[in-house]
């Protein structure tokens, strides 16, 4: 994965429409590749929304004036014009390369920027959007939006020098599209200072959760995509049957949380969930991981799954679901057991690591040692060969 030829400092523009305070995967990944770039000598900007609070931003981050996406109050819509007089003064900038994050007004406004300075713009496919527009805009069928989402996606990947994709998957899924841009894939990695080590018992405590009591934990956007009713069926299915006690412990935000709750009341399981709101990332947010005896997940939508290495990288053994981006990460099967999206197969794994102290232990430290082969150093080394590559190309056919 690492590219170890010595490169001379370069500039970059990053532009996405999402970002910190928003938290999710895209803003994750936007910063640990910006802070190793950055560690590495490179001079990386980002451009993105700013969203209506005090953000304390370091030096080369520029907020734009947005709005709310009326369909996902969640996140936000840069003003073009704003935006436009914005890229005007950074064009000055003696930029290498553009490298955009998001496929909305980002990409157009990268695209066209990287054009005027005469240089390769490349776009991060961070989305799985065929498995996720339906969710949000119901107005048409679930095939009709699979159908645009393939038709937008080709037709913005094939405007691009070059992709950066996290996994073959997602690779795979990209070339059945059509696609012909330039593609790598590239995972985000995991940093060397991820997460510290947290108290998984505080939490517990503060929870409401007994030390004793088997308790399953979730971590990330509490979206419809992201499959967690799957989850609290799992849990329900566990309660009545083997483990009474069970706890399921959510946390995140997100437009599914109340259906969630409707859900986890009418399987009577309200004293059996703890929803948690987004923890920053650091010692609470480890806690969180580390207050489950098992990590579950079962998303279809996922371009990587950075949660399952970071779960991984706490000691928490994984259950889960291979699906698009994750079957990446679960394939060496080190730290994790792999389920179908079956109630009764997915509850037996569970069952195995929570009856199980020995399979708990050993899973757990397999996991480490294997979250740690996912560096963001690494996965660093390779942007950089492919930023490299997509400049050379330009100089060759100028």
């Amino acid at each position: 994965m690492s590219c170890h030829r010595k490169q001379a400092p370069m500039k970059i523009l990053m532009l996405s429409d999402v970002y910190f305070p928003r938290v999710n995967g895209v803003s994750t990944s936007i910063q640990t590749f910006r802070r190793e770039l950055q560690e590495l000598g490179h001079e990386i900007w980002l451009v993105a929304p700013e969203y209506g609070q005090p953000t304390a931003d370091e030096r080369g981050i520029e907020r734009v004036r947005s709005s709310q996406v009326l369909f996902d109050p969640e996140d936000r819509m840069m003003h073009p014009r704003v935006l436009a007089r914005q890229l005007a003064i950074l064009q000055t900038g003696n930029f290498d390369l553009v490298h955009v994050q998001t496929p909305f007004v980002a990409h157009y406004a990268g695209l066209g920027l990287a054009q005027r300075m005469g240089v390769p713009c490349i776009e991060t496919y961070h989305t799985f959007f065929e498995e996720y527009l339906f969710h949000y805009l119901p107005i048409l069928p679930k095939s009709a939006w699979r159908a645009v989402a393939r038709q937008l996606s080709r037709r913005q990947c094939n405007q691009l020098d070059g992709l950066v994709v996290p996994s073959r998957a997602m690779f795979d899924a990209l070339i059945h599209y059509g696609v012909r841009t330039r593609m790598r894939v590239i995972p985000t990695g995991m940093p060397a200072d991820a997460l510290p080590e947290g108290d998984g018992a505080a939490f517990r405590a503060r929870h409401g959760i007994r030390p004793d009591q088997p308790a399953l934990v979730f971590v990330g956007r509490v979206a419809f995509e992201k499959n967690i009713e799957f989850l609290l069926r799992v849990t329900h299915e566990l309660q009545r049957t083997t483990h009474p006690q069970v706890v399921l412990i959510i946390a995140g935000e997100g437009p599914a949380k109340n259906r969630l709750r409707r859900l986890g009341r009418s399987l009577g399981l309200e004293t059996h969930l703890r929803f948690v709101d987004y923890l920053a990332r650091g010692a609470d947010l480890s806690s969180c991981y580390q207050a489950g005896d098992v990590f579950v997940f079962a998303s279809r939508t996922e371009t990587q799954g950075l949660v399952l290495l970071e779960a991984m990288s706490l000691g928490v053994p994984v259950v889960s679901t291979a699906v698009m981006g994750t079957r990446d990460i679960l394939a060496a099967e080190r730290g994790a057991l792999i389920a179908e999206e079956d109630i009764p197969q997915f509850a037996t794994q569970v069952r195995r690591l929570l009856d199980d102290a020995e399979l708990r232990r050993r899973s757990g430290e397999e996991g480490r040692a294997y979250a740690g082969q996912w560096t963001a150093r690494g996965s660093t080394q390779a942007l950089l060969g492919f930023y490299q590559d997509l400049r050379d190309s330009r100089s060759r056919v100028e």
